[in-house]
């Protein structure tokens, strides 16, 4: 089916899924990949590799050692470090479908774009993971990992269909992700300067 017969969905779609590449990139894979294959949108020819087999296959798998290494303290920092290198191109290539050129493939301002935006989530998500791995107790970790799998999987799902309660809801999470890294900042000073008075 289409997404949307809206002339903005495709830019719209580009936006979301690079989006969710700088937070959960192999999730974010799969899930497109698996809703073209079974049917529930089309894809540009410029993405349609995402539905194949075998690129389902490779995405699940890493999406579940995504998911679980995710939850570890600290691993999840280096994780995100390392994931870098795959998050922000993959948002670039995903994000070419926002601007396609006149032959229906992905142009070189997409791909520009959606690599800014992945970029752009990838640092809110290391940041605030960066911040609460800080704390000395695992919850907020795991609290933190449990509800960006919840956003990724409620913004794919909203993709499907409804492509601008998408964005609307990514627009949202960015203004919390960067309310929460500021507050985490500011405990994370007053927490040194009582350890350093305590020390002093």
């Amino acid at each position: 089916m289409e997404i949307s017969t809206h002339p903005a969905a495709p830019f719209v779609l580009g936006i979301v899924l690079a989006w969710l590449a700088g937070v959960r990139v192999y999730l974010t894979i799969f899930g497109v990949g698996l809703a073209a294959y079974l049917g529930w949108m089309d894809l540009p020819e410029s993405i349609a590799l995402a539905k194949s087999p075998v690129v389902l296959a490779v995405c699940g798998v890493l999406a579940v050692v995504e998911f679980l290494t995710d939850k570890l303290p600290g691993v999840d920092s280096v994780w995100d470090l390392l994931h870098t290198l795959v998050r922000i191109p993959a948002g670039a290539f995903l994000g070419g479908i926002a601007i396609p050129t006149d032959s229906g493939e992905a142009s070189l301002a997409g791909m520009v774009l959606g690599g800014s935006v992945a970029a752009l989530s990838h640092g809110l998500k290391s940041g605030t993971r960066a911040l609460i791995n800080t704390s000395p107790e695992p919850a907020s970790n795991w609290t933190a990992s449990v509800a960006e799998d919840g956003l990724v999987l409620a913004a794919l799902a909203l993709a499907i269909a409804h492509p601008w309660w998408a964005l609307a809801l990514l627009v949202v999470a960015s203004i919390a992700f960067l309310v929460a890294i500021v507050l985490l900042y500011r405990l994370v000073r007053h927490v040194a300067r009582r350890v350093r008075a305590a020390v002093a």
